[in-house]
C-alpha cells in the first residue's frame, strides 16, 4: 500500500523562525513526520506529530516505509527539489502524490551572500560524489558538502591540481543565528584547515581560468606517447557528437584524453577500458585532475560486464583484436554511435570491411607540423588516420 498523500517541507537553519504560514500550517497538522535527525532537531514543541528519523541505508526503504499511512510529512533541508529528498519521492511515489513546499535554498542563500547570480553558478553536490568531481578550470560553482571534512578535502584537491589559487568560500549554518562565512584560497585552506560545521556549502572561484569548450593541449594530460593527438582528438569529438546525459565507452584509452574530454563537454559520464596497469593508474590521475565522472577498468571486452550501458563508444586501440568490435556494437542499443580510429594499415583494412557492411561515414585524415629545417620551415607529417562512424540501426 503507498501513502495517500506526501508533503515534503523544506527548513532552513533558523528552524520554525523562517517558516511560511503554509509550510507552519502543514507540519503543525500532521500526525508522522520523517528526516533527518538535525531537520526533526530543528522544529519546536508546538510541532506534536510523531517524528521519525530515516532508516540507514534510505533508499532501499522508501518503496515500503509509509505503507499504511495515509498522510505522511517530511521535513528536508533547504530546497527539497535541489538534490533533495523531494525529487526522491517525486519520482517514486508520481508527481501528484507529492507536494513540495520549499524552503530558500543554501545555493540561493549563499549566492546572495557573495553577490553572484544564481543562474552563472554551477551547482556541484559531493554529498554522494567523490571530491575530485569538483575540480574545474574556470568558471566558479556552489558545492553541496556531505560533512565537515569536505572543505578541506577539496581544498588539498585544489592545491595539488594546480588551482590552488581559487577563491574558497565555506558558508556555515547559512540563514541561521550561527552563520559564518570564511573565504581564502584553496591553498591557504589546505593549509590552515579550520574547524568547520558540518552544515556547510562552499562557493569557489576557479583559477586559473581555462575555456572549458576548447580541446586541451597534449601536455594537459599524462601520456607515454600512447595518446589521441589533439587535432585528431578535436575531429574524434566531433564525430561522437558528445550530449549531455549520455554515457561514453572509451576502448583501447590508453591516456583517457578521449573519455575527460566527453566529460569537460557534457558534464556526462564515461568509462575508459585499458588492459595496461600503468596506463589504468595514469588514466586515473588524469581523470583526478580533471574533475570528471570517468570510470576506470581493465581490458575489453572481458570488462563489459556490470558496466553503465553506453550511448556512443570510441575504440582507439585493438580495433582488430578477435571480437572486440562485435562486444562493442551489440552493447549499443539502436540509435548508438560508434567511432573507430585506425592508424596501421591492418586496422584500416578492418574499418574498410565494416564501411562496406554497415556504411556510416568514411574519412581519411593527413595532418602537418611545421618544424625548423635548418635556416628553413619544413613539413613533418603525423601519421595518417581513418576514422570510421557508425549509428546502430
Amino acid at each position: 500500500m503507498t501513502p495517500g498523500k506526501i508533503v515534503v517541507v523544506g527548513i532552513g537553519a533558523d528552524g520554525m523562525a523562517g517558516l511560511s504560514p503554509a509550510s507552519r500550517r502543514e507540519l503543525l497538522s500532521a500526525t508522522v513526520i520523517y528526516g533527518g535527525p538535525r531537520q526533526l532537531d530543528l522544529l519546536d514543541d508546538e510541532i506534536t506529530a510523531e517524528r521519525r528519523a530515516w532508516p540507514s541505508p534510505m533508499l532501499p526503504a522508501l518503496s515500503t516505509l509509509f505503507d499504511d499511512l495515509p498522510t505522511v510529512h517530511v521535513v528536508a533541508s533547504g530546497d527539497p527539489m535541489l538534490h533533495g529528498i523531494g525529487a526522491t519521492l517525486i519520482r517514486l511515489f508520481g508527481r501528484d502524490r507529492v507536494t513540495v513546499l520549499p524552503h530558500v535554498s543554501s545555493v540561493t542563500l549563499a549566492c546572495a551572500r557573495l553577490g553572484w547570480p544564481v543562474q552563472d553558478t554551477e551547482v556541484i553536490s559531493l554529498v554522494t560524489a567523490a571530491p575530485h568531481t569538483a575540480i574545474r578550470r574556470g568558471g566558479r560553482a556552489v558545492v553541496l558538502s556531505k560533512g565537515a571534512e569536505t572543505p578541506s578535502a577539496l581544498a588539498q584537491l585544489l592545491q595539488e591540481t594546480g588551482c590552488g589559487e581559487s577563491q574558497f568560500t565555506v558558508l556555515e549554518q547559512l540563514g541561521g543565528p550561527e552563520e559564518r562565512v570564511t573565504t581564502m584560497t584553496a591553498t591557504e585552506w589546505s593549509t590552515a584547515a579550520p574547524d568547520v560545521n558540518a552544515l556547510n556549502v562552499i562557493a569557489v572561484q576557479y583559477l586559473p581560468e581555462r575555456r572549458v569548450a576548447a580541446v586541451l593541449p597534449d601536455a594537459e594530460f599524462g601520456h607515454d606517447g600512447q595518446i589521441t593527438k589533439q587535432t585528431i582528438r578535436a575531429l574524434a569529438l566531433t564525430a561522437l557528437d558528445p550530449r549531455p546525459g549520455q554515457v561514453l565507452w572509451d576502448v583501447g584509452s590508453g591516456s583517457g584524453s578521449i573519455a575527460i574530454e566527453w566529460c569537460r563537454a557534457t558534464g556526462g559520464r564515461a568509462v575508459a577500458f585499458e588492459r595496461d596497469l600503468v596506463r589504468r593508474e595514469r588514466i586515473v590521475n588524469n581523470v583526478t585532475m580533471f574533475g570528471v565522472r570517468v570510470d576506470v577498468r581493465g581490458a575489453a571486452p572481458e570488462s563489459f560486464e556490470e558496466v553503465t550501458a553506453p550511448h556512443t563508444i570510441f575504440i582507439g586501440g585493438g580495433l582488430t583484436q578477435p571480437g572486440l568490435f562485435e562486444a562493442c556494437f551489440d552493447a549499443l542499443d539502436a540509435g548508438g554511435r560508434l567511432v573507430a580510429n585506425a592508424v596501421t594499415a591492418e586496422s584500416e583494412a578492418f574499418v574498410v570491411q565494416l564501411y562496406s557492411k554497415l556504411g556510416g561515414d568514411l574519412r581519411r585524415f593527413q595532418h602537418y607540423h611545421g618544424e625548423p629545417l635548418g635556416g628553413f620551415t619544413g613539413w613533418r607529417p603525423a601519421l595518417p588516420i581513418t576514422q570510421w562512424t557508425v549509428v546502430k540501426e
